[in-house]
């Protein structure tokens, strides 16, 4: 095994890493406030509008598994970087779209750029940071700019429409992929890859979980226009969950070499994480959509204002993982989670409380900082708590996973609240769907009491670790 990286290639490393996150969840919510410039431009009828969003997170969420997977089979710094030149060159492309098919296109090469990044970036931090307070501090960087990313995409999205034009929401990342893949080949070392049957590919298994998740999130998506009773959600619900059982079977019965070798998935840890920050990312993500509708449509604000709006709640973000990561080494990650989301679930209580009369300085400021107190210290240490001693070699994959999770929780969360929201009076839909928030965000904390809090005081026997 190669030695450690030194001080100061391993803080470049981690500055890699943590600016590649950042673009990765930036661009899930970037384009939504220029959505109305888009239509306008492009000729997108509403419908075609919503695969705008829909294409990245489709094949973000779809796709993390075998990002992970690949992350561990064919090197992590080379699937790391053509992971960013792919992202980097599909927002050339969408940023220079002439048509609506183009940019759709585009969006989805994008979601797969990010899904190979994500998981990737986070198992290079995993080999470089030994397992502890090291590699703690590092993940906590790497929440803070991946939860600071999803958190100012609306400001950065509006400052760039408002001031320049929808298309630099996109093109304005362009090099800056390109920068972080040049000084990713330059700082993250060669770790070196398994050989001959270690490196064979499930193929069958690939393409299963991958179409799978493809389709039960397009259901999803489809529940939010169709209804859930309708051809097009049920159809694909029930073909992606066929595929997914198909999978489930390939993994643990046919397969020689599993893309996801079932014990790594029947990890207490893994397992409670992932469940965790399902919710999590079903309530985070929720609330962006959600409140950035509440300023624009209810308290009459401009794109600009609203992006303006996120500033406090990204830097309590900030300092929420922060502080959560210190706190991880007395308390245990699952107590620093099931408080996380315990205040997330307050938050998005007391929002449900505020009617369409209200103000953002009375009546929505103070609820949506606690609202970010509790993402900032919710999903880094689930990543402590999932990547603690998970075996170098599948260190991708337990990434992967978590990813997934997060991601999925995501497509499904936005896609059920906004449901709620829109089919109710504005503000009882709004309020409504803030409550819904709030019960998931507490089911988030019941999980992370049930299956994380005892074990991590538990005394276990030693494993290859990340180190």
């Amino acid at each position: 095994m190669a030695p450690p990286p030194d001080a100061g290639r391993q803080r470049r490393i981690l500055a890699v890493c943590c600016l590649a996150q950042f673009m990765v969840l930036l661009d899930v919510t970037v384009v939504n406030v220029a959505l109305p410039a888009i239509r306008a431009d492009l000729g997108f009828t509403m419908a075609g509008l919503a695969w705008v969003v829909n294409a990245y997170t489709l094949a973000l969420a779809g796709c993390l598994l075998l990002g992970g997977r690949a992350a561990d089979l064919f090197g992590r710094r080379e699937v790391f970087t053509g992971g960013l030149v792919l992202f980097g060159l599909a927002l050339l492309v969408g940023g220079l779209a002439q048509d609506g098919a183009t940019l759709v296109a585009a969006r989805a090469a994008q979601g797969l750029g990010g899904a190979v990044i994500a998981p990737a970036g986070l198992s290079v931090l995993c080999t470089t940071f030994a397992e502890g307070p090291e590699r703690n501090r590092a993940l906590a960087w790497w929440g803070t700019l991946g939860g600071l990313g999803g958190a100012s995409g609306a400001l950065v999205g509006g400052v760039l429409t408002a001031t320049l034009s929808w298309r630099w929401a996109l093109l304005a990342g362009a090099p800056v992929c390109f920068g972080v893949a040049l000084a990713a080949l330059r700082v993250i070392p060669a770790l070196g890859r398994p050989s001959g049957a270690a490196r064979s590919f499930d193929v069958s298994g690939a393409l299963c979980v991958t179409a799978g998740l493809v389709l039960v999130i397009s259901g999803i998506v489809a529940v939010e226009r169709h209804g859930l009773v309708s051809v097009a959600s049920l159809g694909s619900l029930t073909a992606g969950a066929a595929l997914l059982a198909l999978f489930a079977l390939i993994e643990g019965r046919l397969a020689a070499v599993p893309l996801v070798p079932l014990h790594v998935v029947r990890s207490r840890a893994l397992a409670g994480a992932s469940l965790v920050v399902f919710c999590l990312g079903g309530v985070a993500f929720s609330l962006w959509f959600l409140f950035t509708l509440h300023l624009q449509q209810l308290l009459g604000l401009s794109a600009l204002q609203a992006g303006l709006a996120f500033v406090p709640m990204s830097l309590t973000i900030v300092v929420a993982t922060r502080v959560a990561s210190r706190l991880v080494a007395p308390f245990g990650p699952g107590r620093v989670m099931a408080t996380g989301m315990a205040l997330l679930g307050t938050g998005m209580l007391l929002l449900a409380r505020v009617d369409a009369d209200g103000t953002w300085a009375r009546d929505l400021l103070a609820p949506s900082l606690l609202c970010a107190a509790g993402i900032g210290a919710s999903f880094v240490p689930a990543a402590i708590a999932a990547t603690s001693g998970v075996a170098s070699a599948e260190s991708g994959l337990a990434t992967g996973v978590l990813n997934t999770a997060y991601q999925t929780g995501s497509s499904l969360g936005v896609a059920v609240l906004a449901t709620i929201a829109a089919h109710a009076a504005p503000g009882d839909g709004f309020a409504t769907a803030f409550l819904a928030g709030g019960l998931l965000a507490f089911i988030g904390c019941a999980t992370a009491l049930l299956m994380l809090v005892r074990p991590v005081h538990r005394a276990s026997r030693p494993r290859e670790t990340c180190s």
